[in-house]
């Protein structure tokens, strides 16, 4: 068994599509604008698991992304190799991020606000 799905709930999931593969490089898997319905993937794993933007059209899935969102926490994690480049990368393209890159005993980290209602955590790949 492995994952095959995950979905995070998004204000706008035409514009969470846009900001996800043009800004963060993420590729299409599925587009479907009339039925509201976007699906992304890594590049760099392919056969990986597909991120599914998910609207926030329901009270329940809007006060979870809020309520999330209002305590600091990333809504997930994506790995990276190197938390400085891409924060370099990312801040160059306009995206804005809650501090500067951190190292805990889990590894180097960094948080951004993905302009659809989630934070999203970077952290450096082992």
């Amino acid at each position: 068994m492995r994952i095959k799905m995950c979905g995070i709930h998004v204000i706008d999931p035409a514009a969470a599509f846009d900001f996800y593969t043009q800004t963060l490089g993420f590729q299409e898997l599925l587009a479907m604008p009339e039925h509201n319905l976007f699906i992304v993937k890594s590049p760099q794993d392919p056969e990986g698991v597909g991120l599914l933007l998910e609207p926030s059209d329901n009270p329940i899935a809007t006060a979870y992304r809020e309520g999330v969102y209002g305590l600091g926490l990333p809504t997930i994690v994506f790995g990276v190799s190197d938390v400085r480049a891409e924060y370099d990368r990312l801040i160059g393209l306009g995206v804005r991020f809650t501090g500067e890159p951190a190292n805990d005993p889990s590894g180097a980290s960094a948080v951004f606000d993905d302009t659809c209602g989630n934070l999203i955590q970077i952290h450096q790949d082992a």
